[in-house]
């Protein structure tokens, strides 16, 4: 291309770029970033970046930094970019991916990664050519940057290679390349050409499916390979395979197993954790639990020892081994915790444990109360938080449990026992580790031998070590289910007091990683004789915590008022607890990131206190609305002028805001009416705003707080309900559900039911895939009192739905909800009986699972078997004693048909 830079141009970018690296100035770097900002509006200013790249007389660093504004701006802007300057750019880059400099070439690198993302290989194939024939060069520098741009490429956007181009299949070559280079006798190359691999073992690519063979034959040959990272992209490669295409190991399974168990023990720990991904992986697949049954009494032991702090682990927690309350904490101690939209969902009669296993907890960074109940979110510098092996292990341990329950601690036991009885502390906290984490699988196997582990562990709070106290107060927790059984006064004085003293006592430990929040979910109203000193305890904890600990405090509270409902709401308790959180609400900004976890705590603890809150109500509805209204202001001006601030703003803010006024809602009742009444900015155009976000979390609770108006202020809130209620979240179908529930009779409302089925409906018969268990839930219910109050409308497409209606709420336990939703769907068989002839078992199956329905649910249910009993004749005794036994015994019993 004949372009060329205009000198002075040129001169005033060099000179920006200079002074934007090197002048650390505060001003200055403001002003360099504002004039680097504005040559985006120069249209050829990527040539002249592209040319400062290829300048070798100019400083490394600044050709570096050419790079990575090239980088961002094709990010922005390539696709806007005219054919002449990107035929230039692309031409211009590729000289660079060959400089001398090492630092140039890979952010040249960075740079081709960037556009072939944009362009794919088909509008730039001359740059994959030049990266493939690079892997053959003479250079060896040369082979290690091409191989880090098609590492690069490969893990962001491996389908973008499986396509035909001009005919040929670039992968083909590509995956024979690879394979051969696995032999490459450079370490580096190896681990490149494999990890190049992987990542077309998921997408399913005929090129990578003819070489699968190949590929695994390439795995085993690699397997011993000297260099650790070989061995983990080894490792990681097994790993993917099993989740994906078990098929192909499963006739060399016992060889994979074996390796991976060696690896599992690898002293590289990059290397052990990826291995250790593999039991996680197998243990998660059902299909496979006949082949990984014999390895247990193998891979048990190997997993315990895993979990055992290593010199490295215990190097990053040196300050959490000590009597650290007075220390005052450091910005990095303080770690974020992601807020979500407050969710409505129904509790399940299997499912009543509020804690996710601690494998998807660890894993996937949800909160288990592993060590930091606020967050998980595996900051590289962090060990307490990161995904290292021993958290790795302690997940495969729980899925294992799950899986096997008495099968694994038949065979786990003894060494357990060993570990939780064992001088070395490192053994021993590693040991209660472990029976934290077969909590969930295990405990019925466990229960045995739980007389003598629960004291063991109430003891163990006394430890002089605060890393075993810390892990102790969370195992407690997991098995607090058992502790607060409300079976005997013997067992209570026995196991549930003692745990819960200790625990609180735990609250003022001197050491910063104590818990008590989850012990409190399971104990539940169990702890209302107990509240005056657990409030006392906790709000003499706010005299010593540092900012770290008053996160969890917060959590702490939060839960407890959670668990005890509306005992909180004794005017002794309320003002207890509430002068020291009004004392640190009145000191924190609005703006302020500690207000955001003491507004969640507040909405649990308004929702309890219910109408003993009204004395503190006006100020902190009045803040919660002004929240709302600020946040929503300045994501208008962001969206107006993007250019003139510097990030997005923060949507937490408003979501806490607005599950305040949620929790608010609840607990006033119709006293919220007034402080609606006199909220300045009025409150309902800021929820119809809300609903407007485009940020999902933010419409989930803006719907939230709609059901929770449309509970209580009935009278003064107009509904519109659009389509939109059911595709945003569960809280707009829970939304509608509530609104049909009291308004029914509305004609305004009544126009819009047959929309509301159509969107409703799809949701519920969509495959779980599509539609998350919690969203069919809710939209199962909704239809059930869209029925109730418009039976008529809804009873037509019964058929459509009645299998997955009763499968949908079949697990559900018995409440309010349920049962108007029965009561609608009761409705509409009544008016439509041949809809629920073809799914009469699933009906029938739904109906014996209540175990308490209301006089008028039960009244239904009988009408409804009776009507069928005379309507089939002699053909009922046949249809209802082929159901399964248990079925049939609870209609016989109950409704003598």
């Amino acid at each position: 291309m004949a372009w060329v830079p205009q000198e002075q141009g040129l001169l005033d970018i060099l000179r920006v770029l200079r002074e934007s690296s090197s002048n650390e100035n505060p001003d200055v770097q403001k002003e360099m970033t504002l004039r680097l900002q504005s040559f985006n509006e120069i249209p050829d200013y990527p040539a002249y970046l592209v040319h400062i790249i290829n300048m070798p007389e100019a400083e490394e660093r600044i050709r570096a930094v050419a790079c990575l504004l090239l980088k961002n701006n094709s990010n922005q802007t390539l696709t806007k970019w005219p054919p002449h300057l990107l035929e230039y750019v692309k031409a211009n880059i590729l000289p660079a991916f060959n400089d001398q400099s090492v630092v140039v070439r890979n952010a040249a690198g960075q740079v081709v990664v960037a556009m072939l993302d944009i362009l794919g290989p088909e509008r730039w194939p001359e740059v994959l050519q030049l990266l493939l024939q690079s892997l053959d060069s003479p250079s060896l520098d040369q082979q290690l940057a091409a191989f880090g741009v098609l590492r690069k490429a490969c893990e962001d956007y491996p389908k973008k290679f499986d396509q035909e181009i001009a005919g040929t299949r670039p992968l083909d070559y590509m995956i024979v390349k690879f394979l051969s280079l696995t032999e490459h006798p450079l370490s580096k190359m190896r681990s490149h050409a494999l990890h190049c691999l992987t990542h077309f073992v998921v997408i399913n690519s005929p090129s990578f499916n003819a070489n699968i063979d190949n590929f695994i034959s390439c795995l085993f040959k690699c397997a011993s390979d000297e260099n650790p990272d070989v061995r983990q992209t080894v490792c990681q490669s097994l790993v993917m395979l099993l989740g994906s295409r078990p098929a192909t190991l499963l006739p060399a399974i016992s060889d994979v197993a074996g390796f991976m168990l060696y690896s599992t023990q690898d002293k590289d720990e990059n290397v052990a954790l990826e291995a250790c991904e593999f039991w996680l992986t197998f243990a998660e697949e059902p299909d496979l639990e006949g082949h990984l049954r014999p390895l247990l009494p193998r891979l048990a032991p190997v997993l315990l020892q895993c979990m055992v702090y290593s010199e490295e682990d215990l190097m990053w927690l040196q300050g959490d081994d000590e009597n650290d309350a007075n220390v005052p904490d450091k910005p990095s101690d303080i770690k974020p915790k992601f807020y979500g939209g407050g969710a409505r969902s129904l509790a399940h009669d299997s499912d009543d444990q509020t804690v996710p296993s601690i494998g998807q907890a660890l894993k996937y960074g949800q909160d288990d109360q592993l060590y930091d109940e606020d967050d998980i979110d595996f900051d590289e510098d962090d060990m307490e938080t990161d995904w290292n092996l021993r958290k790795c292990a302690a997940a495969a341990i729980d899925v294992l449990a799950v899986r096997f329950g008495a099968q694994l601690l038949e065979v786990i036991f003894p060494h357990l026992k060993e570990k939780l009885w064992s001088d070395d502390w490192l053994q021993k906290e590693s040991g209660i580790l472990a029976l934290g984490a077969m909590a969930e699988g295990c405990v019925d196997a466990l229960e045995p031998h739980l007389p003598a582990l629960i004291p063991f562990l109430i003891s163990s709070l006394n430890d002089q070590r605060p890393l075993v106290r810390s892990i102790v107060c969370w195992t407690l927790g997991r098995y607090g289910s058992w502790c607060t059984q409300a079976n005997s006064e013997a067992h209570r004085n026995a196991y549930f007091v003692p745990a819960m003293e200790g625990l609180l006592r735990m609250v003022l430990d001197n050491n910063k990683t104590m818990r008590f929040a989850t012990f409190e979910e399971d104990a539940g109203r169990q702890l209302e004789p107990f509240l005056d000193p657990i409030l006392r305890n906790l709000v003499f904890a706010f005299e010593k915590y540092q900012q770290k600990n008053l996160l969890i405090l917060y959590d702490a509270i939060g839960t407890l008022a959670d668990a005890v409902g509306d005992a909180l709401a004794n005017k002794t308790y309320v003002d207890i607890l509430m002068p020291p959180l009004i004392s640190r609400w009145t000191k924190l900004d609005d703006d302020d990131d500690d207000l955001v976890p003491l507004l969640e705590c507040l909405s649990s603890v308004t929702m309890a206190c219910a109408q003993g809150f009204a004395e503190y109500a006006p100020p902190v509805f009045q803040r919660a609305v002004r929240i709302v209204h600020d946040q929503l202001v300045r994501y208008s001006e962001w969206r107006a002028a993007p250019e003139d601030v510097d990030e997005e703003p923060d949507k937490t803010f408003l979501i806490v805001a607005l599950d305040l006024l949620s929790g608010l809602t609840q607990g006033l009742g119709p006293l919220i009416e007034q402080l609606i009444v006199a909220s300045n900015p009025p409150l309902l155009p800021l929820i119809g705003a809300s609903l407007k976000h485009p940020q999902a979390p933010v419409r989930q609770s803006a719907y939230a707080l709609i059901g929770d108006l449309a509970i209580s202020l009935l009278a003064q809130i107009t509904p519109e309900p659009r389509h939109e209620f059911i595709s945003a979240c569960n809280n707009a179908a829970w939304s509608v559900g509530e609104i049909a529930l009291h308004l029914g009779d509305d004609v305004e409302f009544q126009r819009w039911i047959p929309s509301l089925i159509e969107r409703l409906i799809p949701i519920l018969i969509s495959t779980a895939a599509k539609s998350p268990k919690s969203l069919m839930e809710n939209a199962a219910v909704t239809i059930g009192r869209l029925a109730l109050v418009q039976p008529t409308v809804v009873a037509p497409h019964l058929n459509l739905f009645a299998q997955q209606w009763c499968q949908a709420l079949w697990e559900i336990k018995d409440n309010a909800e349920k049962d108007s939703a029965f009561r609608g769907f009761c409705a509409m068989i009544e008016l439509n009986p041949a809809g629920i002839q073809n799914h009469f078992l699933y009906f029938c199956n739904s109906a014996a699972r209540w175990n308490t329905p209301s006089p008028e649910l039960d009244a239904k249910f009988r009408h409804i078997f009776v009507g069928f009993k005379q309507m089939l004749g002699p053909q009922w005794e046949t249809q209802i004693s082929s159901m399964p036994p248990p079925i049939y015994q609870r209609l016989h019993e109950r409704y003598k048909v």
